[in-house]
């Protein structure tokens, strides 16, 4: 084929040839971003194509960042049960639907490139990899073939992930190169990933669109759902669904939670049919807030995507699922002003510095308040309890990195670094959500990881030589 025009076998493989990125300062070294990852079950009936990230050791060993989760990992797992290498091709570029369609979440032992054929209506051409029994796709710019042995795995990362936040270092299988083939005048593809918004969230619209009708299937009364991308994905669905009986959006959310990829899903909120478009932000928060009762909520626990950092231990935590599908009766509160309440606040918990109220005109007004954790939220959020009468809906964060009147940031921040079954708290209408960095004085035994930024060094370097030209708003409206 011809991703296999030019071909470097032996001494003459190296990786380091090919123009792999180290994106963040923080990065264990390069990563391949954009690698379609091609692997096939020991027995040869399941063929998978995933994307992973892929960690450069040196001029012939590659990382394989398959989380437990994925397809690869279980057909890893078959090799490793039998003592055996097993195969792995890595395709970069060629037609760029097969990289999405390497992210799409089709069922176990379904081929993506099945998807593939089936939105081009006609098949990949696919040949045989040289040094191993892997098909490919003919047209691919770069192929890294090689064997992963599965008895030896090495520490990969830390890597700064979609997340916004480092993945932190794990081990993780290595895979030897025995053959780097091209075209003749490759071209190679990366991706940047970290804060929203970046690439990635062009990629994840498109499967919340193509994958609309497969969801519909074991949920015929959902009539549209939608992934903000300040919520990368996992961590924030919102859906719109037709409820016909009581407790039906609570149907919906075990099947979002039972889906695939979709399990991963950290807070789903659901609405009913006479609810806004759900990309209309500002009228989607006055329709949620308008039904919103406590007791709607529902708090349970399943599998994390393997990236969550705030979970007590990896890959199970907290999930919340919030019916907001009917009217209540609940009152507003007796709103005060900012500063007012502040002051109040402050007599009550010295750690408070500052507070911003979101959705005054609503009956559950968001108050987030900043402060200089000392102690656990829990213990400050009950000292409020005189506060009732004012506020409905209390979210803490940290002082330190987090900007009050950054609405889209603070989501962001919020629903990467909450677990529902530690972080949520009621008082009678009132709520308590703590988004702050978890520590020790949380109980919490895990490392945290660092937020995915550009420091101040490397800002100046990319203005001074003409590459960076955000404006001083831009930069301070993500974050970067």
């Amino acid at each position: 084929g011809e991703c296999q025009a030019v071909s470097n076998l032996n001494e003459a493989i190296n990786l380091y040839d090919i123009p792999v990125l180290t994106t963040w300062e923080q990065d264990g070294g390069p990563f391949i971003t954009m690698g379609q990852v091609y692997t096939q079950s020991l027995d040869g009936d399941m063929v998978n194509v995933g994307m992973y990230r892929l960690q450069v050791y040196d001029k012939n060993h590659l990382g394989m960042h398959w989380q437990i989760h994925k397809d690869a990992s279980h057909f890893f797992d078959q090799y490793q049960k039998a003592g055996k290498k097993m195969p792995v091709t890595i395709g970069l570029g060629g037609d760029p639907l097969y990289t999405w369609c390497a992210t799409a979440p089709l069922p176990y032992g379904v081929n993506e490139l099945l998807l593939y054929g089936f939105i081009k209506k006609q098949p990949a051409r696919l040949v045989k990899s040289l040094t191993n029994d892997i098909e490919i796709p003919s047209d691919l710019d770069y192929v890294i073939e090689g064997w992963v042995d599965t008895s030896e795995m090495k520490i990969e990362g830390p890597f700064g992930d979609h997340t916004g936040y480092y993945t932190l270092e794990e081990p993780y299988p290595v895979m030897e190169v025995t053959a780097i083939t091209t075209k003749k005048s490759p071209v190679y593809l990366a991706t940047v990933v970290g804060k929203p918004p970046l690439e990635d969230k062009y990629m994840g619209w498109a499967t919340e669109r193509v994958f609309l009708p497969l969801l519909k299937t074991n949920a015929p009364d959902l009539i549209d759902y939608h992934m903000p991308e300040n919520g990368v994905f996992h961590n924030l669905i919102l859906a719109k669904m037709q409820p016909l009986y009581k407790g039906h959006a609570k149907q919906f959310m075990h099947v979002f939670w039972g889906a695939g990829q979709m399990s991963f899903v950290k807070h789903a909120i659901f609405i009913d049919e006479e609810g806004p478009r759900l990309d209309n932000y500002e009228a989607l928060l006055t329709y949620i807030l308008n039904r919103f009762e406590p007791k709607k909520m529902f708090i349970t626990e399943g599998i994390t995507d393997a990236l969550d950092h705030a979970s007590p231990e990896a890959l199970v935590g907290g999930k919340l699922g919030i019916d907001a599908t009917a009217a209540n009766v609940v009152e507003a509160p007796q709103l005060l002003d900012d500063d007012v309440l502040l002051d109040k606040i402050k007599e009550l918990i010295p750690e408070a510095q500052g507070l911003q109220q979101f959705a005054r005109h609503t009956k559950n007004p968001i108050t987030v308040i900043s402060v200089n954790k000392q102690r656990r939220i829990k213990e400050m959020f009950q000292e409020l309890d005189t506060l009732q009468p004012h506020v409905r809906i209390v979210v803490f964060i940290d002082v330190k990195k987090n900007d009050l009147s950054n609405a889209y940031m603070l989501i962001w921040r919020v629903v990467n670094n909450i677990d529902a079954g530690r972080d949520i708290f009621i008082s009678g209408l009132m709520v308590g959500v703590d988004g702050t960095n978890k520590t020790s004085i949380d109980g919490f035994s895990r490392r945290w990881p660092d937020d995915v930024e550009c420091t101040q060094t490397v800002v100046d370097k990319l203005k001074n030589e003409g590459v960076w030209d955000l404006d001083e708003l831009l930069e301070n409206k993500y974050q970067l």
